[in-house]
């Protein structure tokens, strides 16, 4: 069509991906009051959305291949998900600001475009890292 850019007009254009995952965790916080509810031990439902930035490949037409995104984060997931958050090292206090910082520190060196961890606690609360 005249006039529509396709890819091949744009071969250095920035894009960004984002692929979501969820999984279930309980933990507490040990460092806030004893009368504060997030002290208790419970759990969330967690979703995890990791972005990814680069240059559109001209032969394939991705940033990444989705699947290359969920074969790195797996590891982390299994690390993460059914489990006490507390108990896995780096995580002592598992903030959802603390969980995607320890997020990207490990995706970062499979996923050097990772451009933000997005940890959401609740539907409405989430934190997000973009590296230092």
């Amino acid at each position: 069509m005249p006039g529509v850019a396709g890819i091949a007009d744009h071969k250095t254009q920035a894009m960004k991906i984002t692929q979501a995952f969820t999984f279930e965790a309980a933990h507490r916080l040990p460092n806030v009051p004893e009368t504060h509810r997030c002290h208790r031990m419970h759990g969330h439902s967690y979703r995890v959305e990791l972005t990814v930035a680069g240059e559109i490949d001209p032969r394939s037409g991705w940033v990444v291949d989705f699947y290359d995104v969920e074969d790195i984060f797996r590891p982390l997931l299994e690390r993460l998900d059914h489990h006490t958050l507390n108990d896995i090292e780096g995580l002592e206090n598992p903030t959802a600001e603390n969980i995607a910082a320890w997020i990207w520190h490990r995706a970062k060196a499979g996923l050097p475009g990772l451009a933000l961890v997005r940890v959401y606690e609740t539907p409405m609360s989430w934190a997000e890292y973009a590296g230092e």
